[in-house]
């Protein structure tokens, strides 16, 4: 069974800060606000012309879908067109939780928060202040990660700062977040379960809930966010190579004057000189917490190029190893 929403300071729907975030969500502002994956980017999911300005302010293609944020998960059958017993069985388990279902778009849901879609992602955050703001405010809340689009997600208030500034009418702190990965996205809408995007909740368990496989969908249109070919991505280059391969690749980059950092412990060999390393945490579930800290430090330290080597794709380690494939995408001229 899924625990309860975690606890984060000022979590009071009395309180100051979320009485201001409800109070600038009515008004067709943008809030900030903390959930137990990354910090959203939200506008009420109602209000076509407050939706579009996230668009504006991420920079992202307006093709691109939203999620939908409720307080309850009893609120589902009010923005979408039929709850399947799948989406039933999967709600109870891990809402409030780090799991979006996207099932047929609701008659309250605008095409402008879908992408054009008839299907929407719909989830219940596991934080106690986005809870507190959610329930407070009674409707929902569409909302991407709130960071420049393609860029490596915000697990702090400060990064949101730091990405969007003052284009955001509010921050709603609720300190760093406890998954760090974006939630699992579950396409329910056309009778066989498939993950778009894996996340908090991990394969495992949901196919421990269903009873059955649920396969990982790979290509075809962008139907849920978090499905760019370049995503989550820092302004250094990310290169994923085989733990064989990555002292070698590091000399040949290095001797090629590009400043080089290994993310992680490499295996036993010679380091070449001038190579700096950043050690990833260990279990999973503390890289996943931390991961979005680790490429932001590449960032801010300077490097022109990270190595690493991928963890199994099996647990968390498939929406850890997702996350750096995409960060490591083809890139245009400009980026």
């Amino acid at each position: 069974m899924n625990p309860g929403p975690e606890h984060s300071p000022s979590a009071d729907p009395t309180s100051p800060e979320v009485f201001r975030a409800v109070t600038i969500l009515r008004a067709g502002g943008l809030v900030a606000f903390p959930t137990e994956t990354v910090y959203g980017l939200g506008a009420d999911a109602e209000n076509a012309a407050a939706v579009r300005r996230i668009f504006e302010v991420k920079g992202r293609p307006e093709a691109h879908p939203l999620i939908v944020h409720i307080g309850r998960p009893d609120w589902l059958g009010h923005w979408v067109a039929d709850v399947s017993p799948d989406a039933q069985k999967l709600a109870r388990e891990f809402w409030p939780g780090p799991l979006t279902l996207i099932l047929r778009r609701g008659s309250r849901v605008p095409l402008a928060v879908t992408g054009g879609l008839e299907t929407v992602g719909v989830r219940v955050p596991n934080h106690a202040l986005a809870l507190a703001m959610l329930q407070s405010f009674g409707g929902a809340v569409a909302a991407p990660s709130a960071n420049r689009f393609g860029r490596v997600s915000p697990t702090r208030a400060e990064h949101v700062r730091d990405d969007l500034g003052d284009r955001v009418d509010f921050i709603l702190d609720g300190g760093p977040c406890s998954v760090g990965v974006e939630s699992t996205i579950v396409d329910l809408s056309s009778g066989e379960p498939a993950i778009l995007r894996p996340g908090g909740v991990t394969r495992e368990q949901l196919e421990a809930v269903l009873g059955r496989l649920v396969p990982l969908r790979h290509g075809g249109p962008v139907r849920s966010p978090g499905q760019h070919v370049l995503h989550y991505a820092p302004r250094a280059e990310i290169v994923i190579v085989g733990a064989d391969e990555l002292l070698k690749r590091a000399a040949d980059l290095i001797a090629a004057g590009r400043r080089v950092v290994v993310l992680g412990s490499p295996s036993a060999g010679q380091l070449p000189s001038r190579l700096e390393i950043l050690p990833l945490p260990d279990p999973l579930a503390d890289l996943a917490r931390s991961l979005y800290d680790i490429l932001r430090e590449v960032d801010r330290r300077g490097f022109d190029v990270a190595l690493v080597t991928l963890p199994p794709d099996e647990g968390l380690g498939l929406a850890i190893a997702d996350r750096l494939r995409r960060a490591a995408g083809p890139r245009g001229p400009s980026q």
